[in-house]
């Protein structure tokens, strides 16, 4: 599946805001299964965009603003060539011990009603267990995206029972690594027919004999050549696809659109196999 993305965060501001700087992890990247063909990111303002990569292996692009700022856009468009893999990751870089996903964090903390729920879950191996946990948070929650904010944890979206895909995916990883499972978060894009305020989020979690394997809790499925991976972290501050701060500017207005459609073009075996060589 060759999947086009355009995606789009502006902010507008009250006043000239001073001293602007943006983190992105905005660019995936390739693996076995996943094969970035094309990317680009602008940023409407005079500035310096530096490439990195952080802690966990992700692009990054650091912009920093030559001069205050009342509206700054930053886009980012390209091709990204995805063949089926049944939800597992290879080829990616893995900079950190898979013990490093086993950390709680102030977003994916359990309290005790989640350890009850995540030790009820029945299933054989650690793989069907993974899958029972899955389809039982998607069961159990109801996507309402006026319900929770970016800081919401774990704890509260599934006291409440609803959430976006960054609860359920918060819930996954904090039942999962309740369980001594490591698990983390992915922060991506979904191809729908339509414009999105916002991307995705999924969770990887570890299998033994298999390796890192996707599942997608708001869905109720494992990831799919549907599912493009930019960034994982500990939790959603780690792979937050934009991260800033700034001095003075008064109040913000923040808005994003994301497109990810399928461009109905297929890529044969050998020829992805190719391109993950190149």
């Amino acid at each position: 599946m060759r999947i086009r993305i355009d995606y789009t965060t502006s902010y507008d501001y009250a006043q000239a805001a001073h001293g602007v700087i943006q983190l992105l992890r905005l660019q995936p990247r390739s693996g076995h299964d996943q094969i970035v063909s094309r990317w680009r990111i602008d940023v409407d303002a005079d500035g310096c965009l530096r490439a990195g990569t952080d802690p966990f292996g992700n692009w990054t692009h650091l912009f920093t603003a030559d001069a205050p700022v009342r509206r700054l856009t930053l886009t980012c468009s390209g091709e990204v060539d995805t063949t089926e893999a049944h939800g597992a990751v290879r080829g990616f870089a893995e900079p950190l011990q898979p013990a490093m996903f086993l950390r709680a964090t102030e977003l994916t903390t359990p309290d005790a009603a989640m350890v009850a729920f995540a030790r009820s879950i029945d299933g054989g191996d650690t793989l069907d267990r993974l899958h029972a946990l899955n389809s039982a948070i998607f069961a159990s929650m109801g996507f309402d995206a006026a319900a929770t904010g970016t800081g919401t944890d774990a704890a509260t979206a599934f006291a409440q029972r609803s959430g976006v895909c960054q609860d359920y995916t918060h819930i996954f990883c904090a039942a999962a690594r309740a369980l001594g499972i490591p698990a983390r978060y992915v922060s991506g894009h979904y191809v729908r027919a339509e414009t999105q305020p916002a991307g995705h989020a999924w969770a990887e979690a570890l299998v033994p004999d298999l390796g890192w394997v996707g599942f997608d809790p708001t869905n109720g499925i494992s990831t799919t050549p549907a599912h493009v991976r930019v960034a994982v972290g500990l939790d959603y501050l780690d792979a937050a696809p934009v991260r800033g701060a700034r001095r003075g500017g008064g109040h913000e207005t923040m808005a994003v659109r994301v497109s990810a459609v399928d461009t109905g073009v297929r890529l044969s075996q050998s020829q992805s196999q190719a391109q993950s060589q190149a």
